[in-house]
This record gives C-alpha cells, structure tokens and sequence, in this order.
C-alpha cells in the first residue's frame, strides 16, 4: 500500500511539471548572434500557452518557399501589448525580427512582428533572457 502511495505521488508530481518542462529559456533554443529577418506569408496560427507559434512561408534565395516557424509570447502577453487574435490572418503578408533556433531548423524566436496595418508588435516572451527582452 505504501508502495502504491509513493507511485501515486511521483505521478502527481510528474504531470505538475510538465508545463515548467515545456517552457525554456531563449538560450536553450535560440541563438543571440543568429538575427534573421523573414518576410512571408501567414499560413498556420497557434494561441498556444506558454508560446504561440505562427508559421510564414517565405521565399529563399533560390526562390523555394520554405516554411518558417515564428515563436512568441503566450496569448495573453501578446494581447497585453496589443496584438490579438483577429489582428492577422491566413494569407496576411508580415515581417518577422527574430532569432534562429541553435539547432539549424526552420524556427525563430519573434522578437518583433510587422504587421500589414504598419504595427509593430514585441513578441518575445517577458524575462526570456533574450536580446531586447521586455
């Protein structure tokens, strides 16, 4: 029985963690020294906590269109600096600031998003240990 109790505590404590596991520092995934800036096509939309994720396709130098993966604050966060839901849309044109993931993929940390209406928005997520962090 105590056996039982000891398991049935380490999986509490397990699935409680789990949303502190999946959010990272800008450090462990993104490289300061890798600025990019990426124009493209608005396909994917993700209001996800911790981060939302939006995806653009973009042509490159040879004229492939790749699919970039933009990483930014939580909804909540970015709503608080202004950028909502209905702000952007599949099909919109934007401009992303940002940096590369370490590991050579497709994925940037959103620093600042331009969108068509001529906003800027900061998309980082706050205490990140990014460059320009909010």
């Amino acid at each position: 029985m105590r056996n039982r109790l000891v398991l049935i505590l380490a999986g509490f404590s397990l699935l409680a963690s789990l949303p502190a596991i999946a959010h990272h520092s800008f450090a462990a995934e993104f490289d300061g020294q890798k600025p990019i800036r990426l124009e493209g096509t608005l396909t994917k939309i993700e209001w996800t906590n911790p981060h939302s994720y939006f995806y653009i396709d973009v042509k490159d130098d040879k004229g492939n269109t790749v699919n970039w993966g933009c990483e930014g604050g939580g909804p909540g966060a970015l709503s608080r600096r202004g950028f909502k839901r209905g702000d952007i849309k599949l099909g919109d044109k934007i401009i992303v600031d940002g940096y590369m993931a370490k590991d050579g993929s497709h994925l940037v940390d959103a620093r600042r998003i331009y969108l068509q209406d001529g906003r800027r928005i900061d998309g980082g997520s706050a205490g990140d240990g990014g460059p320009g962090g909010q």
